[in-house]
């Protein structure tokens, strides 16, 4: 509203005055009227500014009082609100109104964030927020019905690529990057069956081409893998994702299904610490001893994966192996995983496994110098190196599906590619501009 447009108000107030009123001595209130809005100065957008409230979970922070904080050692739901002054039979209706919603038990945990939102006049708490992870969160009504709610947060995805050149490990490589390691087992879970990430060299070459999700602007979580690839002193290694209804999974670029009967290795985010030798030097018995092995090295507590699907025929403790499983996966081959912390649960002679199933977790029991699988691999009841065993390919998908796999994956390459070609075009802008 600019001064013209002020003055002419003014004039209609004063005229409202003398029409409505014409008893009234007016004619100060008509001068004063008249001079109040004929400013000197032009009124800015600035002058009148817009106040945004702030959403957070559905409410407007400015109409609560607010506390935030993170769940501390030994508390728990009913402390917490009994500390925020909510009686007993309020908390007993949210503990009871939680069985279908929330496990107040197991969900409530330390370090995880909540917020309480008070009136402001009289400071009684109305709501509670809790967070359990990125994902969600969980209102609690404090008053009325004292309704608890799950709300889930809405995901935003967005399809990018991730590359690199190893230095010294894959998950290394990414998070020098900024990359998350959920990223890097992503990209091991698309190509466990044709690469052994324990065995990476430098020089290596990666890229993957996936959904990232974000929640609030923030990365949280990797989605579907696209394409995968893997590049070793020249082998090409491809992962595609292909999904018909009928089949699904990763395929090679010919239409071969990658997955196999083993995967590479026992362990994720390792490293071969000592390989398959028949006169290794024991480091603890001080004497030349076949180790008809690998060792993969990873810190205490880490999964173990069970390579292949098979049954249980062993899973006990020795003074050598420590604790240990031993899978039957068919007439040929046998698997066995030495050393363990301990087993996982349900894991028993007898049980059957499924492959990429967790069976145990990293250890150094037995005789061991530090945490570490030793993994060995049985064939026709002789231990051999399984990384030099040649074993069957895996079946291509049946011809009628083979022309649809094949336009599936041209596209996808094609957007593998185009990502790398823009993001070229980028780097080069950016330096010309420089």
């Amino acid at each position: 509203m600019n001064k013209q447009t002020l003055t002419y108000v003014g004039a209609f107030v004063a005229f409202a005055m003398l029409v409505f009123f014409p008893n009234q001595n007016n004619s100060k209130v008509v001068q004063a009227s008249i001079f109040s809005f004929n400013f000197e100065k032009e009124v800015e957008l600035g002058d009148f500014p817009v106040v945004i409230p702030t959403y957070r979970f559905g409410f407007v922070m400015e109409n609560y009082h607010v506390e935030e904080g993170k769940v501390a050692q030994d508390m728990t739901l009913g402390k917490l609100l009994s500390d925020a002054d909510v009686d007993y039979p309020t908390i007993q209706k949210l503990v009871d109104n939680c069985t279908d919603v929330f496990n107040v038990n197991s969900g409530f945990r330390v370090d995880k964030t909540y917020m309480i939102l008070s009136d402001i006049e009289s400071n009684k708490p109305e709501h509670l927020v809790f967070e359990p992870n990125v994902f969600e969160y969980i209102v609690f009504d404090l008053n009325g019905e004292y309704e608890v709610t799950k709300v889930e947060k809405p995901i935003k995805i967005q399809t990018k690529t991730v590359e690199g050149e190893i230095e010294s490990s894959l998950w290394e490589t990414l998070t020098t990057q900024g990359i998350s390691f959920e990223v890097a087992s992503k990209m091991e879970d698309a190509l466990q069956w044709s690469v052994d990430f324990s065995h990476t060299q430098k020089g290596d070459r990666f890229k993957m081409y996936y959904d990232q999700q974000y929640i609030d602007g923030k990365e949280v979580g990797a989605g579907q893998v696209y394409v995968a690839y893997y590049n070793r002193e020249g082998k090409e290694s491809y992962a595609v994702w292909f999904d018909n209804g009928e089949y699904k999974g990763f395929y090679d670029l010919e239409g071969r299904a990658i997955k196999s009967n083993f995967l590479k290795s026992p362990v994720k985010f390792s490293r071969i610490s000592s390989r398959f030798n028949r006169r290794r030097f024991h480091p603890i018995l001080k004497r030349v001893r076949p180790h008809l092995g690998t060792d993969y090295a990873a810190p205490y507590g880490t999964p173990i994966y069970a390579v292949g699907t098979g049954v249980i025929i062993e899973a006990a403790y020795t003074k050598g192996n420590g604790r240990y499983i031993k899978i039957k996966h068919d007439d040929v081959y046998k698997t066995q995983y030495l050393h363990m912390s301990k087993f996982a649960k349900g894991m028993k002679r007898g049980v059957q496994v499924a492959q990429g199933e967790i069976i145990g977790y990293v250890g150094s029991s037995g005789l061991a110098t530090g945490p570490h699988v030793c993994f060995r691999f049985w064939k026709n009841g002789r231990q051999v190196n399984h990384l030099r065993e040649n074993l069957p390919a895996p079946k291509p998908l049946p011809i009628e599906v083979l022309d649809e796999f094949f336009v599936v994956k041209d596209e996808l390459i094609a957007k593998f590619n185009e990502e790398h070609e823009n993001d070229e075009a980028v780097s080069e802008d950016e330096n010309q501009t420089l």
